[in-house]
């Protein structure tokens, strides 16, 4: 059966069956996906993170697939009623609904109508007028009064024969199969308001009348709705024949049924019984069934979708680029309640923390420059980390003063998303015990300015709110998914064991809460690791976790300089074969370009390390520890453009993209209110992906479009050439008219209060951007 599964997987990947065995298992052995796809590429044949998540859950799926078969057979061989072909049809069973579908006559249940009829003797009766129409029902029903049975008329006779009929019905395997395959094609998905709720639901105003084909739906259009329905505000329904004429009572599906058992309806005598069998089961049974199934497929395809949505954009989040090991200045942005402020040192240490009242009511604008600008000089700050919350415009333009006065230092709006959570968070009490909850954020706010990845890692991923409806999907499942997204981030730039917090250290591969603990507890006691052999020596840190987690560990400027790179201990042998054979020292051969240019791989490799391992080495020793974020950058909002009544239609403007759902991009333009563009206004080429023009964290230049000041509402177009007012779709082919501008429901699908669960997101306005969310700010 293992091998079985193993097949089924390589087909679905376009790789080996060798490979899916080799890599399962390793899985199987403990070990994890980063430390496979990192340490283990000759045994696995080089999948990387993305193929080894999917083969690590299609395996998960696939043997809970196969145990439920086996618990199936064994159920209904039990029963005496498991025949060869029965056998083989769920061998053959490649989805748990197929499977489920094939089990449904023999699953134990409460006594239906269809087996009591059937205990008074009536299958018969159902057997006989069912499969001959000449018979007449009322006449043949005469012989199977039973008043002991309760049968006493030919109508109770007639009535239990149906039931026997209509349960084979909805529970015949194939017969599912094909009305499932109709319906997924042509049936339309519909959405009334619920008679009264009009007001109260008005956020979902634009699915008060709303159809679509069920297969189509978009995953934030169908999380939408499904949310509009669980507050009680939507009636969901299936119309199985949108085609069709409304004064025709019967479904296409009821011809489906009568084909599929070549029953061929006419004016026959048998053909009234028979035509209320099939309307009966079709409306009564089969139809309820599958529109709970279709449903249940429809929004685990939109959570599956809006996971990885959430996934994607906290990927680029987290892979930011870092602005590094500088002297930095905190600002979390306020009015009433004022500016807080954190300095910190290249290291992320607190040196000083302050809180100061520039904006009003309080108005104290001098003596604020006189704090910071003290500050600054003493601690030699180089970068300004404004939060781009409440009142974080008039702070930007508050430290521009600043710099006008001569102060050196760069100023960079942050996000803040997440940074009240951390600051009341446990983690945060921890780490600083004595200091103000509301200080604590500002601290943040610096630190995620040197290192994102470093400092996001503290904070719940969902509580980030890069998602697209992450309150209406399966918590578990993206829990999960986000948390492979965090380690695969941590594991790709590596860390630095002796500056590491727990919380990062606990997202190393192989390493438990308990033992990152460890690591800064032996670390605290016995000052720095001086190498990875001395990890070793931190309490519970066994040979497996060892293993698993010492490639991804640095330690700069330690004895062996191999231990600041990305090579793993157990190929420093490796290292040395090649420093042996080239009569160069290691310290020498680390970065010299040109010499490791000229080096042949396959020269080195040798029973237990391949060339895949041999060419890492080489690339590694080249560039040793490198980091794969990208350079530093930062935008620059326009002066004096603070609030979303100071743009005007037209403007081109400078922001950063803080969110990219599956309809298009939100863009931060530094006015509390993110901008969306459309998919259509993305580039002047067809994409069916926003993805493949932009990601969460870039710097764009966006044309402002339309702004709503009333609904606090701004379209934004990246084609610069485009005009406001004019229809600026494209004619390149029927692409493009594909991706026309959005329909009004798919425009306020994420940023009316119905989608409001984006809120919180990088931009500083995001919240606002989905209808008043903002609400959770401080």
């Amino acid at each position: 059966m293992s091998q079985t599964i193993f097949q089924i997987i390589a087909t679905e990947l376009n790789v080996s069956t060798q490979q899916v065995t080799a890599t399962a298992n390793l899985i199987d052995e403990g070990n994890t996906v980063p430390f496979i796809a990192r340490y283990r590429k000759e045994v696995t044949g080089g999948l990387d993170d993305t193929q080894l998540r999917t083969l690590d859950s299609r395996l998960t799926y696939l043997r809970e697939l196969a145990d439920r078969r086996q618990a199936i057979l064994k159920s209904i061989s039990e029963q005496g009623k498991l025949t060869a072909e029965l056998e083989k049809e769920i061998n053959q069973a490649d989805n748990k609904t197929r499977l489920e579908d094939l089990y449904l006559p023999y699953k134990p249940k409460r006594r239906t109508k269809g087996q009591i009829a059937i205990e008074a003797g009536l299958e018969p009766l159902a057997d006989a007028i069912w499969n001959d129409a000449s018979l007449v029902p009322e006449t043949v029903a005469q012989d199977y009064l039973n008043p002991e049975q309760g049968i006493v008329d030919t109508k109770a006779a007639l009535d239990g024969a149906r039931a026997i009929v209509m349960e084979r019905i909805a529970e015949d395997a194939d017969l599912l199969e094909k009305l499932r395959a109709y319906l997924n094609k042509h049936a339309q998905l519909q959405s009334r308001v619920v008679s009264g709720k009009e007001a109260a639901g008005e956020k979902f105003k634009d699915y008060f009348e709303h159809d679509e084909a069920i297969s189509r739906v978009p995953s934030h259009r169908a999380l939408a709705m499904l949310r509009g329905r669980n507050e009680g505000f939507l009636q969901l329904s299936l119309n199985a024949d949108p085609a069709q004429d409304p004064s025709i009572r019967s479904s296409y599906c009821e011809t489906i049924i009568a084909d599929h058992y070549r029953i061929s309806l006419s004016d026959a005598p048998a053909d009234t019984w028979r035509k209320q069998v099939i309307s009966f089961a079709w409306r009564v049974k089969v139809s309820m069934h599958l529109e709970t199934e279709l449903m249940s497929a429809m929004k685990e395809r939109a959570e599956i979708d809006a996971i990885e949505v959430f996934a994607t954009n906290l990927k680029d989040l987290l892979m930011a680029a870092p602005a590094g090991p500088r002297a930095t200045l905190g600002l979390d942005p306020g009015l009433r309640t004022g500016c807080k402020i954190a300095v910190v040192d290249g290291t992320g240490k607190v040196l000083a923390t302050e809180v100061i009242y520039p904006h009003a009511p309080q108005k104290q604008y001098d003596k604020s420059l006189q704090i910071i600008d003290r500050l600054i000089k003493q601690h030699n700050v180089d970068l300004v980390a404004i939060g781009n919350g409440t009142a974080s415009r008039e702070s930007d333009s508050f430290i521009g003063e600043l710099i006008k006065n001569g102060t050196k230092v760069q100023k960079i709006v942050v996000s803040e998303a997440g940074a009240s959570v951390y600051s009341a968070s446990e983690l945060a009490a921890k780490e600083f015990p004595n200091m103000d909850v509301s200080l604590r954020g500002a601290v943040s706010i610096a630190r995620r300015l040197q290192d994102p990845l470093a400092e996001l890692v503290k904070i719940d991923p969902k509580s980030i709110g890069v998602g697209q409806y992450q309150h209406d999907v399966g918590q578990s499942s993206l829990a999960k998914r986000l948390d492979a997204v965090v380690e695969d981030c941590v594991n790709a730039v590596g860390v630095d064991v002796n500056t590491a917090s727990a919380a990062l250290l606990n997202r190393v591969a192989g390493l438990s809460t308990t033992l990152a603990q460890n690591i800064v507890a032996h670390r605290d006691e016995n000052g720095r690791f001086e190498s990875r052999a001395s990890l070793k020596k931190v309490a519970r840190m066994g040979p497996k976790a060892f293993e698993q987690s010492a490639g991804f560990l640095r330690i700069m400027n330690g004895r062996n300089p191999l231990d600041a790179s990305s090579v793993h201990p157990e190929a420093y042998p490796v290292v040395k074969n090649i420093a042996e054979k080239t009569s160069k020292p290691i310290s020498n051969l680390i970065g010299d370009s040109g010499f490791l240019g000229k080096l042949n791989a396959i020269d080195f490799i040798d029973d237990k390390f391949g060339l895949p391992t041999v060419t890492d080495i080489i690339k590694e020793l080249d560039k040793p520890g490198r980091d794969p974020r990208p350079e530093f950058k930062t935008a620059t909002f326009a002066e004096g453009i603070d609030k979303v009544s100071d743009l005007e239609v037209g403007m081109v403007l400078e922001g950063v993209v803080s969110n990219v759902a599956n309809f298009g991009a939100f863009v931060d333009i530094g006015v509390h209110q993110d901008g969306l563009v459309h998919i259509s206004a993305l580039t002047d080429k067809y994409v069916s992906d926003p993805r493949e023009v932009v990601k969460a964290g870039d710097i764009v230049k966006v044309k402002v479009m339309e702004v709503d000041i009333q609904r606090k509402r701004i379209a934004l177009s990246m084609r610069l050439n485009d005009q406001p007012g004019q229809d600026n779709r494209t004619s390149r082919g029927q692409a493009n008219k594909d991706n026309k501008r959005p329909a009004r429901n798919e425009r306020r699908d994420n940023r009316s209060s119905a989608g409001s669960s984006l809120g919180g997101g990088l931009g500083g306005a995001m919240a606002a951007a989905f209808a008043n969310a903002d609400k959770k700010r401080r």
